[in-house]
């Protein structure tokens, strides 16, 4: 039957009222959007008389049929066609799928929280294969794949045996082509242009960019042999608004004030080189081999000026002055005697990322199949981070500014009165003598105050899967089919920070400030108006570094030994699944049982290291011992997934699993620290740590989903899923006998207290979380024949967490957790011409920001609503420019904020970040 059969007969049938009325109660949602992207010819008539739907509709039918098809309760997202996804990453086309959201860092989406939990409790797999990360743990960021290489996404809400490397939250499988499967050529190449509307913020910095994307996909040898290649190269900035509070000081009256002040402006030039590959070969109709390589070459420079502003918090210097009190909060006054620091701080992160995999699967003739699978994945990265400092003088030297604040819903307004954009003004300098004097192991000395800091930290992650199953097919019996594999996974990850302690050469009597030379100044200006500060002096910290206007320093403390790691897992899994197939009454079940048992085998590489308090030059002194720390388990999962199907078209399904996701490769690090506070003769000892011995996160899970699809095109959809965490890994503080741990003798007579106050990640009490998600994809021809050509897609989700991140935390506060996530698309694509309005929403959630010397921190990140819209044209077959299209898009077209506030207090914020609005244009062409 065609599908505008299928249409006229779903439009004549019962189903129809039912249809518009669930639709009804979603439209509330529906309002909102989806992706933003280039489509093609939205219909085709071909001679036979039926409708060839292609473009976005084509995506979403794409999407609806792998729904309706699958055993398991999956969203998809299906490239609209071959390399063209739509946004700009990964995270940003599934982030708009029902139950799944994103945190934008810089503007971006990089990372994906599924039903309410963080990135680090999903698997993400490419073509079936578990990745390496660029990130410090498992979690993958997304931006490191251009959507232009991916055909199509699925994201798994319930596991399977035969699933391997599955999540807790969920598992993303993202596929690229297959040319075979394409069955034909396709040649597409586009371009778009990108400008950020914020415009330059830094001196040096750009607001315009760039995108390039080619796809070739062709047959050969009668269709046996197939290839496909795609490339995708972006140079596109990011600019940021940043306002960032140190936090919220108590007054000796009571009220709140703020303590202090570190914002900037941020400018970020993304550079990325995506390349995918596939080589299939189909020597007989029983045997395929397929080989895949996937390259991503990724560069993030940002830099980032602004100005810290130490107030309340320094009380050497700063007193608060003509201080107005609004409920509890010093809403403005003026904060006399401050010492300013001005920071041209640099960021630059760079990873390769490599993925290889090799498939043959052969399909016999008498019900048998077995395949062999080898995958290869490594990521190398290096991170690094340049603080500089400039002032009025070292110290006690230089003048002090008095400064005026505003309280208002975007943080602090400030009204100083120096100038610094001047540079005869402000020096490189310390000027809060930050760090103290500094002498590394050589003899290489800082004095009174460090001037800036180096960080460059270098993670490589390396993986090799291998994988083999056989299958066998019955011809008749409710058993359709039984699997059985085994899989082997072998992983290691290391991370190795450098830290230096940045001192200006020429400050050799611990008094000397240096103006900037004039070769390092940049042209144009840096301005931090927004926050009413005012310009600030530019130039470039590498260069400075590079050529000697600084020395480095080898930070010698403790706390830099035990930042590195080195963890290797490696993990057996033996799986057995049975696969159903079988009349009930009218319906037909279709589904699949099984298990995995996983043996764990990990192992853990650090450094204990203990401050012993000061050598006699003033230096730390620091005893290391190096941990070597091993541990195996076992976990048996069990699974079942189930699909009555009915004549209705109506779907119910029903899941139960044992679902796991292992601990976090940062709390699995065997480095450990510990400090000496030695008071009459008896050392106190403190102490934290990561804990090799961590068990995964474990969850037994039901979920129970109702599915109505109408007329080929349409679905709406009601998952109801609920999961019982039965332990949960988060950092416990205890007392623990010091002779139990690997300390060092702190000498002179000295002896240690008999226990010591210890902190480490442990696998304490889980909770449970459940939740509803409702979702529609509705043409409004279904209802309507006379709208063909509009139509919604969208979801709305609520969850509920009964889970304590820690045991004294509000259930609320579990990381990446928001109770309401609602997205939609609302469109038109008729004649060419196409037109998007997109909306998402997140509820307020607990965010991962970046810290001190590239730390995660955790704070209350406030709820966002994100526009996006497009409008394009297609041109039609039979013109002269047919394969063309072209596209307008506009990005946050709201330009809301990331912010972050105080627990308790809405108008204590701690971080508000403004990207902006982007807007581009481009246009993709395919013959």
């Amino acid at each position: 039957m065609s599908l505008r059969n299928e249409i006229s007969a779903v439009a004549g049938s019962s189903r129809t009222a039912m249809a518009a009325a669930l639709v009804a109660a979603l439209l509330p949602a529906a309002a909102w959007a989806q992706d933003a992207a280039p489509a093609d010819d939205a219909a085709t008539t071909e001679d036979t008389g039926s409708i060839v739907v292609t473009g976005y509709r084509a995506s979403l039918l794409n999407a609806i049929n792998q729904k309706r098809n699958a055993e398991q309760i999956v969203e998809s997202v299906s490239a609209e066609d071959i390399g063209k996804l739509p946004d700009a990453s990964i995270a940003e086309s599934i982030a708009r799928l029902p139950g799944l959201t994103s945190q934008r860092v810089n503007g971006r989406s990089n990372s994906i929280a599924i039903r309410g939990f963080a990135p680090d409790f999903s698997t993400t797999l490419l073509n079936g294969r578990e990745q390496t990360s660029t990130g410090d743990n498992r979690a993958v960021e997304y931006d490191q794949y251009p959507s232009e290489v991916v055909s199509t996404v699925n994201v798994y809400k319930t596991p399977m045996a035969s699933l391997v490397g599955q999540g807790l939250s969920g598992t993303v499988d993202m596929r690229t082509i297959r040319p075979l499967d394409a069955g034909k050529r396709i040649i597409s190449f586009g371009a778009r242009g990108t400008y950020a509307d914020l415009g330059k913020l830094n001196a040096g910095s750009d607001d315009k960019g760039y995108r390039m994307t080619g796809t070739y996909v062709d047959q050969f040898a009668n269709d046996t042999l197939g290839i496909a290649l795609g490339a995708s190269y972006i140079d596109e900035p990011y600019q940021i608004q940043e306002f960032n509070a140190w936090g919220y000081a108590d007054t000796p009256d009571g009220n709140k004030v703020i303590g202090g002040s570190k914002s900037y402006v941020t400018s970020t030039k993304l550079k990325r080189l995506g390349l995918n590959g596939t080589l299939q070969w189909k020597p007989t109709p029983n045997l395929t081999t397929t080989l895949d390589a996937f390259y991503s070459d990724f560069k993030d420079d940002q830099i980032k000026r602004g100005i810290e502003l130490p107030l309340f918090w320094d009380p050497d210097t700063a007193s608060l002055a003509n201080g107005t009190v609004t409920d509890g909060l010093v809403t403005s006054g003026t904060f006399n005697g401050v010492k300013s620091v001005v920071r041209n701080d640099l960021f630059q992160r760079h990873a390769k990322l490599y993925s290889f995999g090799w498939n043959t699967k052969w399909e016999g003739d008498d019900g048998w199949k077995a395949y062999a699978d080898v995958s290869y994945s490594k990521t190398d990265r290096s991170e690094l981070n340049i603080e500089t400092l400039a002032g009025t003088g070292r110290n006690t030297i230089g003048a002090l500014d008095s400064v005026d604040f505003v309280m208002t819903g975007k943080g602090a307004v400030f009204s100083p009165t120096l100038n610094y954009g001047d540079y005869n003004t402000i020096l490189l300098t310390g000027p809060q003598g930050w760090g103290g004097t500094q002498i590394a192991p050589d003899g290489t000395r800082i004095v009174n105050g460090q001037d800036g800091y180096y960080n460059d930290r270098h993670i490589k992650d390396e993986l090799w899967q291998y994988r083999v199953e056989v299958e066998h097919e019955f011809e008749s019996g409710p058993l359709h089919s039984f699997q059985v594999g085994w899989n082997y996974t072998n992983r290691s990850k290391t991370l190795v920070p450098e830290e230096y302690f940045l001192g200006l050469a020429a400050n050799t009597d611990g008094l000397t400030s240096v103006m900037v030379p004039e070769e390092y100044r940049l042209k144009g200006e840096t301005q931090l108006n927004y926050l009413g500060l005012g310009p600030v002096i530019s130039y470039d910290p590498a260069a400075l570094v590079r050529d000697g206007i600084y020395n480095l320093v080898a930070n010698p403390y403790g706390d830099v030994i035990v930042k590195s790691y080195a963890i290797r897992e490696r993990l057996m899994t033996a799986y057995v699944q049975g696969n159903l197939d079988a009349d009930i009454g009218s319906a037909h079940l279709t589904g699949n049982f099984g298990v995995q048992a996983q043996w764990t085998d990990q192992n853990s590489r650090g450094a204990s290291a203990v401050l012993l308090g000061t050598n006699p030059n003033g230096s730390p002194n620091v005893g290391a011992l190096l941990r070597n720390t091993s541990t195996d388990y076992l976990d048996v999962l069990p699974s079942v997934n189930l699909s009555l199907r009915f004549p209705s078209d109506t779907i119910i399904r029903f899941a139960a699993a044992r679902e796991i996701i292992r601990p976090r490769l940062d709390d699995m690090r065997a480095s450990e620290k510990f400090d000496y506070t030695i008071t009459g003769g008896v050392a106190q000892v403190t102490g934290e740590s990561g804990n090799p011995y961590l068990r995964p996160w474990r969850a037994n899970a039901l979920d129970l989903t109702f599915e109505q699809y109408f007329g080929g095109k349409g679905v709406i959809a009601a998952q109801f899923f609920w999961k019982d965490l039965k332990s949960y890994i988060y950092n416990q503080q205890s007392s623990v006998p010091t002779d139990e741990l690997s300390l060092q003798d702190p000498g002179n007579g000295v002896v240690l207290s008999p226990t010591a106050q210890y902190t480490i990640p442990v696998n304490g009490k889980g909770g449970k979380l459940y939740g509803v998600e409702l979702a529609t994809t509705l043409p409004f021809e279904t209802v309507i024949p006379a709208l063909e050509g509009f139509g919604v897609t969208g979801s709305v989700a609520y969850t509920k967490s009964k889970i304590q991140a820690t045991p004294d935390s509000p259930t609320g506060d579990l990381p990446g957790y928001s109770k309401w996530v609602a997205n939609g698309t609302a469109y038109f694509e008729k004649w060419g011409f196409n037109a998007r309005g997109s909306v998402r929403y997140r509820s307020t959630f607990l965010g991962e920001v970046s810290g001190f010397a590239a730390n995660r921190v955790r704070r209350r990140a406030a709820s966002e609503t994100i526009v996006d819209a497009q409008i394009g044209y297609d041109f039609q077959p039979g013109s002269p420019m047919e394969g063309l299209s072209l596209y307008i898009q506009g990005q946050n077209l709201t330009d809301a904020p990331f912010v972050t506030t105080n627990p308790g207090d809405s108008r204590e914020i701690i971080d508000y970040q403004r990207y902006g609005r982007r807007f581009l244009a481009g246009f993709t062409y395919k013959f």
